[in-house]
């Protein structure tokens, strides 16, 4: 049985509650992606970007898993699914998912700059937190892949798609790259594509079907479809 590629942007998270974070002014709630998104931005002022991130990590406490994230967990549960998701919060393991690609990054873990140990961080983070692996003080940074980064996991995540029986992108935006080219990887090879998003997207001409609707009312149909198929 061929798995299924499920790619889960932003829109997923959106229905939770959590802030999509850059606004049509182009700014993440208030700051300048350069400042509180780049190492770049880290390195100029990592004060800044440790209140902005802590401020992120404690939001997390106030929301819960949504339809589409349930859904997503009940489908990986009774059918081999590959799941990457492009956001940074903790859902998707909170819904049940066991096995998931954080492809840029988690907000609930801390990566040391000294030794690249990572370790799980739920609580603030600032210039003197010290490393538990290495001992120094200093050092530590979200676990975030910012622009200028590579995403994470980008080897397992290609060899997923190619030999994956469907590729489903659920509430991304077509925007971000390596991401919103994965849908183009499949159809390459063949691999049947499928969009759910409320919107059209840049990229919606890649796939080969779409179901248009809010992930939370659209997921769990399209899963429970899935499973009576199985």
């Amino acid at each position: 049985m061929k798995s299924i590629f499920i790619l889960t942007g932003a829109g997923v998270s959106a229905e939770s509650g959590v802030p999509t974070f850059r606004a049509a002014d182009g700014l993440w709630e208030g700051h300048r992606v350069e400042d509180v998104a780049t190492p770049e931005g880290f390195e100029r002022d990592p004060e800044l970007v440790h209140a902005f991130y802590n401020e992120r990590r404690r939001r997390l406490s106030s929301v819960t898993p949504n339809a589409a994230h349930l859904a997503i967990a009940r489908l990986q549960r009774a059918h081999p699914v590959t799941l990457v998701t492009q956001n940074v919060d903790d859902l998707h393991e909170r819904s049940g998912s066991a096995q998931v690609i954080h492809m840029h990054g988690e907000l609930l873990k801390a990566r040391c700059e000294r030794c690249g140990a990572v370790a799980e961080w739920s609580g603030d983070m600032g210039v003197s937190s010290s490393c538990g692996h290495c001992r120094t003080k200093g050092g530590m940074r979200p676990h975030i892949v910012w622009f200028g980064e590579m995403p994470f996991g980008m080897d397992a995540i290609d060899a997923a798609i190619v030999s994956a029986g469907l590729f489903v992108a659920v509430g991304t935006s077509g925007n971000v790259y390596p991401a919103a080219g994965f849908a183009s990887i499949a159809a390459a090879h063949g691999i049947p594509t499928l969009e759910i998003n409320p919107d059209e997207t840049g990229i919606s001409g890649v796939f080969d079907e779409h179901r248009r609707g809010p992930a939370g009312t659209v997921v769990p149909f399209w899963v429970e479809e899935i499973l009576r198929g199985s």
